[in-house]
């Protein structure tokens, strides 16, 4: 049995703490996730493995998204394998359209078998009416170049002595 922690990305404290069963499938959990905050689960979502530091890595969609073949879904990852471990994370996005964000991490590991899983044990605070919004800036990259400005400034001048009525 796991005992999961979930958190919204957002200013107050929106969490719920779940307990699911080891065998558990991340859609099973993606569905749970998603009820546990009161959206119906029928959007778009994707989990992302993630470091210690919450730095979003490969991401595990909701439905096989490979041409052919047996790509990662969330229908095949077992949660015992893809979280082993007590502090194991991942970031879990909801209805991409407005990018709901939580942060999931294994609070503890139990080989107790329990009935009526999964069940919410802990819930604390409740969900915005609207997502909180998501900046993202990347970082400003040093490519070389000076600035677009000073370009104009060095070549400016071959406006001034061009004369388009000649042609």
């Amino acid at each position: 049995m796991y005992k999961i922690r979930v958190i919204l990305d957002t200013k107050e404290d929106v969490i719920r703490t779940i307990l699911v069963d080891n065998n558990l499938n991340l859609e099973d959990l993606h569905a749970t996730i998603a009820k546990s905050f009161g959206f119906g689960g029928q959007e778009m979502a994707s989990f992302y493995r993630t470091d210690d530091d919450w730095t979003q890595g490969e991401e595990i969609p909701l439905f096989n998204m490979e041409e052919v073949g047996e790509g990662i879904s969330m229908q095949n990852c077992i949660l015992q394998d893809t979280l082993p471990e007590e502090s194991n994370k991942l970031i879990y996005v909801y209805d991409f359209l407005k990018m709901w964000t939580f942060y999931v991490e294994v609070i503890e590991v139990s080989d107790e078998k329990k009935e009526d899983l999964p069940q919410i044990i802990l819930t604390v605070g409740e969900i915005p009416s609207e997502a909180p919004e998501k900046e993202f800036v990347a970082e400003k990259l040093d490519d070389g170049f000076e600035d677009e400005e000073d370009l104009d400034d060095e070549f400016g001048h071959f406006d001034d002595d061009f004369d388009y009525n000649e042609y």
